[in-house]
Formats: structure tokens, sequence, C-alpha cells
């Protein structure tokens, strides 16, 4: 495990603030900035080599959150930073800390976001400016500004943070609610409600899945009497799986690849007629962490519902991370086909 240079650089740069000498505060900005890159070049390549762990992704937004925090206490103390600044960028990073805990207690590892990633910039680029801005008092405004706009980005990424992984923060499955009416009790969860609408009109469905791996059927058959309507499912991780089990095309899969709207289709379809049931959904995605070597991004994600007439698909861009992509995945499926089933009812005569 590589040793991060913003942390060894700490004391070196508390040093250099608090000594006095012709100089120190130019050579102590200077020595921010090369930390900071060094910090940032050394991700960049860990990610190239293949070397990133969870445990690194866990630490180095860690480690940056330090080196930033223990140069502006130091900026506090020469009176260089209002302490509210601190206090603020502190409780952020502390609440996400304890976010990324929560998650790791649960085998789920929270990698820093876009937005979290703008926020260091924002960060550094103010802290160097507030360490300039006494040899160089004509910087004073430019920092005023560089904190103000650090201050916005920090409270917007934490919120981001909050929202995107909310989930972790209840103490019990959310995606099995969805909020009512305000002051109304919880709606039907989209399992509950597909398995009412295929209920009452006499349908049966099938399930082929990919990137949630099993999941759109747990959802299924966690319903009472879901038996009655639900006849099974195919979990095609493998391009193999998905030529064997579902009648996917080599030709197909090779041209536009396994994450795509043709594929997700030729799935449902497959599913459907393997089962002859009324209906059939497929779920194909790239849920991350990685993309493995796809060029398509994490996130993306295909969802096919089939019938005996027609066979119609979405395409998503999920932004949480692996375990909850997955999760809207499924969720966004059985909300398709309870969709699909009311437009069936109202096409009937």
């Amino acid at each position: 495990m590589r040793a991060n240079a913003g942390i060894l650089g700490i004391p070196v740069l508390m040093a250099l603030l608090l000594v006095r000498f012709p100089g120190h505060d130019q050579v102590a900005a200077a020595l921010f900035i090369a930390f900071s890159l060094t910090d940032t070049v050394d991700g960049q390549l860990a990610r190239r080599s293949g070397t990133v762990s969870d445990l690194g992704k866990f630490l180095d937004p860690l480690a940056d959150k330090l080196f930033v925090l223990a140069v502006l206490i130091v900026l506090v103390q020469e009176g260089l930073v209002a302490a509210w600044v601190v206090v603020v960028i502190f409780s952020r990073e502390l609440i996400i800390t304890i976010l990324r805990s929560v998650g790791a207690s649960q085998g789920r590892v929270i990698s820093a976001a876009p937005l979290g990633k703008t926020k260091t910039v924002m960060q550094m680029a103010a802290v160097t400016l507030l360490i300039l801005q006494r040899p160089y008092p004509v910087l004073v405004p430019l920092a005023d500004v560089a904190v103000a706009v650090a201050v916005v980005f920090t409270l917007g990424s934490g919120l981001d943070y909050l929202w995107r992984f909310r989930y972790l923060l209840g103490p019990f499955d959310t995606s099995r609610l969805r909020p009512g009416p305000a002051g109304g009790a919880p709606e039907a969860s989209p399992a509950a409600e597909l398995g009412q609408v295929l209920r009452a009109n006499g349908l049966t469905v099938s399930v082929a899945e990919s990137s949630t791996g099993g999941m759109v059927g747990a959802l299924i058959t966690d319903e009472a009497g879901s038996s009655i309507y639900f006849l099974g499912g195919v979990i095609a991780y493998s391009n193999q799986a998905k030529e064997r089990e579902l009648g996917v095309s080599r030709e197909l899969l090779d041209s536009v690849g396994a994450v795509s709207r043709e594929v997700a289709e030729a799935m449902a379809t497959g599913v459907r007629q393997r089962f002859g049931t009324n209906l059939a959904v497929s779920v194909t995605g790239i849920a991350g962490p990685a993309a493995d070597a796809s060029s398509k991004p994490v996130g993306l994600t295909y969802i096919a519902v089939a019938t005996e007439t027609r066979c119609s698909s979405r395409q998503f861009n999920f932004t949480g991370d692996r375990a909850s992509n997955r999760r809207q995945a499924a969720n966004e499926a059985l909300r398709m086909l309870s969709a699909e089933v009311r437009s069936i009812r109202q096409a009937s005569p």
C-alpha cells in the first residue's frame, strides 16, 4: 500500500505556516500544491495499474480531508480564515465519514463521487489562496470568493452523498416502501403493486436478469401468493448463458455488447418464450464499482418488457454504488411491468 504524501506532508506544512522566515508562506503554498498533485497522480496510477482496493477507496478520501483540515486549523490560529468555515467543512467530513463507516459495516464501499472530488479541488484552491494572501494582500478578495465557493461545494456535495446513499441510514430496507401522500401511510412496494395488477388481470410473468443477479425474482417472490403469477426466471450473467438459456445471438452480443437495448429486448423475448408467460422483464447493466473492460459508464442499465405482441425497453443511468444501482434497477423493472399491465388493460375492449 502506497504511503499518502498528504498525510506525510501535514507536519511540514504546519511548521512552515507557523515559523517566520523570508518566503515561508510561498514555500508552504508550493508544497501544499505539490502534495495535492502527488496524491492525485498516485490515485490515477493506482486505478490504471488495477491496484485500487476497497481499503484504498475508503482511506484516500479520508487522507484528503485530514490534509486540508490540518492546514485550515493552522490558518484559523494565524487569523487567515474564520473558524466557522472550518466548522462547516469538518462537520460535513465527519458526517460523510460516518456514512462511509456505516457502508463499510454492511460490506459497501462509498468511493469518492464526482461532486465530492470537485469539492476537494475547490477547497484546495481556497487554501492555497488563503496561504498566499498573507504575503500578497491583493489576493484577499479572491481568497474570500474562493472560500465562499468551497463552502457551497462542501455543503452541496455533502447533501449529494446523503441523498444518494440515504438507504444506508434507515433502520430497515426502505426499497420495499414508497412515500405516500403527505401525512399518509406508505404506498405498496413495487413488488406488491405488481402482484396486485397481475392477479387482477390473470396474467403471468417471468424474468431474465444479468446485473441484478436474481434480485427482481427475489422481490417478486417475497410477496405471498406470487406462485399464481410468477412462473420462473433465468440469471444469465455471462454472454454464454445469454446465448444458451435465452437464445440471444452471438452476433448481437458481439456487435452491440451485453449492456445494450437490443440485448435487453432479446433477453426479455427469450425468457417469455421459454416460460410461456404473458409478460417478461429483463435487466442488463453495469452495476459497478468499475466498468471492467467496457467503455460504457457505471450505472448504465437497460430494462426491457416483452408481451405477446411487442417488446419495449428503457435506458437508465444510475449514480449510486453497486448495491444501490442493482436495487434501483430491480425496482424500476417491477414498475415497468406494472405500467405495461395497465396499458394492456386499457387497450382491452
